[in-house]
């Protein structure tokens, strides 16, 4: 007596016998239903992972050949054109009218295509790294090129040069700086200064004389103001986004803590 009942061992006989006949005529009994969502996950999980892998590599092959987009070749032209136009502006002495009126050109473009391929990158989802990086150096290197050049030949005094190249390279490593507690936004007065540095600079460069003098010493005087305005205004923001910051992490630890 082993003290299983007869019915039980009975059916496990029976199970046992069924289980051989199925094993001994698969043809017959074909596969179970078990063996059928088993073999369709494993091939669902495996064509899913093909997928993935496939989207993966696919995303990485258009990550590389979006360095090549638009946006970017308007940035890589910019750069192209800084030692274009400090050899434009300086041939000639210079002081030649046409000379400086080719430089007045390839400066033009280069503020036109500032405008326009930080536009095309966030429309067009063409941001990049390299244009995150090479955009900003772009926009530097052509202005300070200019005034450089500008009061090297003493048409601006070097002040100026200093306020606003030291404005704008103060104000990017300000950005570095507070980045781990969050990005400062370009505001409404900053893209003015902009515009309004890019136009003084412009007239700086044509040969002017009479009322346009004038007009272009104004011009610039109140791109020098913007320029110290909308920087104290930045300096103003940094203050606040790390003091935020600093309080939101404080926060976090002490209800971690908790």
């Amino acid at each position: 007596m082993t003290g299983v009942p007869a019915s039980a061992a009975g059916g496990s006989s029976g199970a046992q016998g069924a289980a051989g006949s199925a094993d001994a005529s698969p043809a017959a009994a074909g596969p179970g239903p078990g063996t059928a969502a088993s073999d369709g996950s494993t091939g669902a999980a495996q064509g899913e992972g093909r997928s993935a892998r496939g989207g993966k590599l696919a995303a990485a092959a258009v990550n590389q050949a979006s360095v090549w987009n638009v946006a970017n070749l308007l940035t890589m032209l910019r750069l192209l054109l800084v030692p274009g136009f400090v050899a434009l502006m300086l041939a000639g002495g210079g002081y030649d009218p046409a000379w400086r009126s080719l430089a007045w050109a390839a400066f033009a473009v280069a503020m036109i295509t500032d405008l326009f391929d930080g536009h095309l990158a966030r429309t067009y989802n063409l941001v990049t790294d390299f244009g995150k990086i090479a955009d900003p150096i772009a926009d530097k290197a052509i202005m300070g090129a200019a005034l450089i050049c500008l009061s090297s030949l003493g048409d601006l005094p070097w002040w100026v040069t200093a306020v606003i190249l030291g404005r704008e390279l103060g104000i990017t490593l300000l950005r570095f700086l507070v980045i781990r507690y969050g990005v400062i936004p370009a505001s409404r007065g900053g893209k003015l200064k902009t515009l309004m540095q890019g136009v003084a600079v412009g007239m700086y460069v044509l040969a002017l004389t009479g009322w346009l003098a004038t007009l272009r010493f104004w011009v610039m005087a109140a791109a020098v103001v913007l320029t110290v305005v909308t920087g104290l205004d930045y300096v103003r923001q940094a203050i606040v986004l790390r003091r935020r910051g600093i309080a939101e992490r404080r926060a976090a630890l002490e209800e971690t803590e908790a």
